[in-house]
This record gives C-alpha cells, structure tokens and sequence, in this order.
C-alpha cells in the first residue's frame, strides 16, 4: 500500500486522471492531509476565501497533533479586513484552481466519505461548514468540481480531537479539484478563534447509504444573538444599491432580547442607481440556487420577527422567505408588507401554512426603496425564527 502511494503521489501533478484512475480501482483510502510533507498528502490548501486577511496558517504545527508529527492550524481574527464578516480555506488540486484548469481532477469514484479530525484551541469555536467539493459553479467555471458542494455544520469544536464525517454516498465524485474546506464567520466567533485540522482523508466504507434529508427541529433560528451556535443562514445576498447598506450584526443598541440584535442601515443614496435595496439571508453565504444546501423546514407553520425603526415610520416594502430561483431553487415563497415599522419593537409574523417548505435556501428577507425613505432608514430585527 505505502509503495503504491508513493507511486501515486509521484505521477499526480504530470498525470492526475491516471492516479485518479488507479485510485478508483481498489484503494480505500486517498489522503488530503496527514503530516506535513506526507507522500500520502494531496490537495493544497490554496484557496483563501471571504476575509482572507484574517486568516492565519501553520500547516507543520507541532501543538498536540492528533497523530503523526504535525497537524495544521488555522487562526481567525474576525477583523472583516476584506468587509465580509466570514472567511475560509479551500484545499485544491492544483494550487488555485478555481476550475480552470483542465485534466486535473482526481476520480474517486471508489469512496464515499471524508473523515477528518478537528479540535479548538480552548472549545466552543463555532465552525460553519466543513465542506467537500463544489469549485467552479459560481461563476461557472470550464472544469469545474464533478460534485456539488456536500457540508457538515455548524460544527461547536471541543478542545480536544474529535472525529468527524461527511456522508459521500451517491455523489459524483468522478473529478475532484476541491479536496476539503471550511468556513466560518464573524457572528459565531466574534472574538475569532483558533482551531486544528488533521488527518484528512477519503475513505471507502462499505454499505454506507446516502444521507437522508431530515426536517429540521423547531423553532429553527436564522438569529437569535450574534454568538449564537444555532443561528442559520448568512446575510449575504446583498441586492439594488448594495453600495446603500450596511450591517451590524452585534448591536446592543437595546435588543429586543439577549445581548445583541440586528443593525441595518440604508442610506438611500442610490449608489448603483436601482433607487432600491435589500438584503437576503442565504446558506451558504452568497448561495442564490447553484448550491445544494437547502434546509427542510416542512414542519415550520410560520416565521416571527421582531422589528423596530430608530425612528418610527420607515417603510419596507417586503418582508420574504424563499424565492430564490436557480439550479437548485428554494421550494416556495411567503411575504408580508409594506410594513411601517414603530419605534418600539414589534413581532411580525409570515404565515406558512399550506406553503412547501421543504427546501429553503433563501431564509428571511426585507426590501426598501428610496421613494418611501428620501433620507434613507436605520432599522434593527431580532429574534428571526421559524417556528
């Protein structure tokens, strides 16, 4: 096995879709990361994403390795330096192939897991999505990833090394560029975080079924506090005069409940010239239908909110769930407005009843424009849940 690696490894930058082959052919494992320099290594993790500036690697850290002599460790400051809020590492074949390089996918057709090993620096880092695939969609790329994105998450890391899966059965795993990655932000993690990747791998288990999409629990958040765990989608689908916006998604600017809750302000300058904007919360962030990641919420008879305006009297034009259209589209829509917000707060609520709620990828949304707020608006949400 170790000599038939060795051989691998040597052939794979002249000719990956011949070791990919002769990966397909019998072996059950097929390493991303082991140890530092590993033969058995393949992937590189390249692909910096989000706020890449607040992203720091060691990828031969020698601190408490789950095995071997090095592991790597990732550090997450949290200081938005590229204004996203979130940030993440992909591993890919070759370095910096976003899809565009041709013949260099590795068909793995023969596994149908990633296993990995995972720890925090002190436990309770929050970890949005642990991820394997999905390179080259958006935008669409010429050799992009055979397998849509497949995610675990969100991942609460303990600080000590723990064992986790992601499920790849029935997926299309015949060319792959994107190894392994993860993702998380500055919500969950508002004092960044440091946390440990190691032995990385796809392995062959046999019998193992596709996983099985599940409706989700109730009440399901989208927000509740912005260090909160099981807060879901991101407020990313910035829309119209994007220039407009803004967000704090920690204000303690009297929450309605806990610590903190939603800052959004509109200036109404009409930067992009639309005289419109509005912000979508999607999963994952900036997901408008080329992801598979749609969450079932069947079970969801309504979403409440609590809304108030700095002022009272701002005026948005919607309030949505869903309706997002694309390769893999939301499953149905539901909107309330226009809605005059009071100064105080208010719950609102969106009826689901007889709605198809079995996919949603687009989780809650507002809409403004400038005719109704010539000055533009500061309003705050809370408590976003479906129920």
């Amino acid at each position: 096995m170790k000599k038939f690696l060795m051989i691998l490894a040597a052939l794979t930058i002249a000719a990956p879709v011949f070791a990919a082959e002769t990966a397909a052919e019998g072996p059950k494992e097929f390493g991303v990361y082991s140890d530092k320099g590993a033969r058995e290594n393949h992937f590189i993790p390249s692909g910096w994403i989000g706020d890449y500036g607040d992203v720091k690697m060691v990828d031969q850290s020698t601190t408490n390795p789950q095995s071997g002599a090095t592991c790597v460790e990732f550090t997450y400051n949290a200081k938005k330096s590229q204004g996203n809020g979130w940030a993440g590492v992909y591993w890919q074949n070759p370095a910096n192939n976003w899809g565009s390089k041709p013949n260099s996918g590795f068909d793995l057709s023969g596994m149908n897991k990633l296993t990995f090993w995972a720890r925090g620096a002190k436990g309770g880092e929050v970890i949005q999505e642990f991820f394997v695939g999905g390179i080259g969609y958006e935008p669409k790329a010429l050799y992009p990833d055979s397998l849509i994105k497949v995610a675990v998450g969100p991942v609460e890391l303990t600080d000590t090394w723990q064992q986790y899966s992601i499920n790849l059965s029935g997926r299309d795993l015949s060319y792959v560029i994107g190894g392994f990655g993860w993702v998380t932000n500055a919500d969950v993690n508002p004092q960044g975080c440091t946390f440990y990747i190691d032995n990385v791998k796809f392995e062959k288990e046999e019998g193992l079924a596709p996983t099985a999409k599940q409706a989700q629990e109730m009440p399901f958040y989208v927000f509740a506090d912005r260090s909160f765990s099981k807060n879901h989608f991101i407020p990313s689908g910035w829309m119209g005069d994007y220039g407009d916006l803004r967000i704090d998604t920690g204000s303690k600017e009297n929450p309605y409940l806990g610590d903190t809750c939603l800052k959004i302000t509109y200036s109404g300058q009409a930067t992009q010239g639309a005289r419109w904007a509005g912000m979508c919360w999607q999963h994952p962030a900036n997901n408008w239908g080329n992801v598979d990641a749609g969450y079932d919420l069947s079970r969801a008879t309504k979403l409440t909110f609590w809304a108030r305006g700095e002022k009272g009297g701002e005026r948005i034009e919607e309030f949505k769930i869903g309706g997002l259209m694309g390769e893999f589209s939301d499953s149905d829509s539901a909107v309330i407005g226009p809605v005059i917000l009071n100064k105080d707060w208010t719950q609102y609520t969106i009826d689901l009843k007889g709605k198809d709620m079995s996919y949603i990828i687009g989780g809650f949304c507002w809409a403004a424009n400038v005719d109704n707020n010539p000055n533009g608006a500061v309003f705050y949400l809370d408590e976003i849940k479906f129920e």
